[in-house]
């Protein structure tokens, strides 16, 4: 069968309004080829072996599982990460923290944490771009730690430190410039947790109680215990969150309180300063 015959015989991927996209990805990752070279050599006979694989992927994908989790990998900012069931597959709209936190630090050494950081996305994103600043993620899972650990070693990322601490649970006495985190912000009954790839992922991970903000009340809460003076606290949230984040914050205490919005015009994060 050749390359573009296999494409086309997973043409009827259910429910997936990239279904093309996937089949490529899942046929190069099976070939261990790159997407261009699907491109490239249409012509080419796919090798009996990665057309078995091929089909495994794709009876998995019709099950619904996100292709992140079937390839084990995603794409994040400039990064390649291995990804797993048991954190958060990261997402482009998460991207808007890390520019976000580039354009408000500067370039200098700095202190940042990143709390629930599943794999690790943000936290060595920020350390890839900033050798300067000295990254410590947080995960309360023990698989996500160690899932961020291995990103870390695996980028040769020296200047990000991965432990274990249930939000601040272990960091007692450390103050940092910046907080950043994409915390669980889910309410409970949401009907879209029974949606698309959600499904697969870890609850954990995405409900935060009844109404998706106990995770967001309790950082902003403790975060001022945490940040120097001047620092930032920088959150994601939910589409239609930010009047609520944003009023945590103002209660808080926090100064220059506001929201950006995502690819998709909502807003998406909102940040604030603790007064000097």
């Amino acid at each position: 069968m050749t390359i573009i015959a296999s494409l086309l015989r997973a043409a009827d991927l259910p429910d997936s309004p990239s279904a093309r996209l996937d089949a490529e990805l899942l046929l190069a990752a099976a070939l261990g080829k790159s997407r261009s070279f699907l491109h490239t050599w249409p012509e080419r006979i796919v090798p009996s072996e990665a057309a078995l694989k091929f089909a495994g992927y794709l009876q998995r994908r019709r099950g619904g599982e996100p292709v992140a989790y079937i390839l084990g990998q995603q794409g994040f900012w400039k990064l390649d990460l291995e990804v797993a069931p048991h954190t958060l597959i990261p997402r482009p709209d998460t991207e808007l923290l890390v520019e976000a936190a580039l354009e408000l630090l500067p370039v200098t050494p700095a202190r940042v944490l990143d709390l629930g950081t599943g794999s690790g996305a943000i936290a060595l994103a920020l350390a890839s771009e900033r050798p300067g600043w000295q990254v410590t993620a947080v995960d309360r899972v023990q698989e996500a730690v160690a899932l961020a650990e291995r990103n870390r070693q695996r980028l040769h990322l020296n200047n990000a430190t991965v432990l274990s601490s249930h939000w601040f649970s272990a960091l007692e006495g450390q103050r940092f410039e910046l907080i950043i985190s994409n915390p669980p912000y889910i309410a409970s009954a949401d009907p879209h947790l029974a949606e698309g790839d959600v499904r697969f992922e870890p609850a954990s991970a995405l409900v935060a109680g009844i109404d998706g903000l106990d995770d967001l009340r309790l950082i902003v809460d403790q975060a001022p215990n945490h940040l120097d003076a001047g620092g930032w606290l920088m959150l994601e949230h939910g589409y239609d969150q930010a009047i609520a984040v944003r009023d945590l914050l103002l209660t808080r205490g926090f100064e220059e309180v506001h929201s950006r919005t995502d690819l998709g015009g909502h807003e998406r994060i909102s940040l604030g300063c603790l007064p000097c």
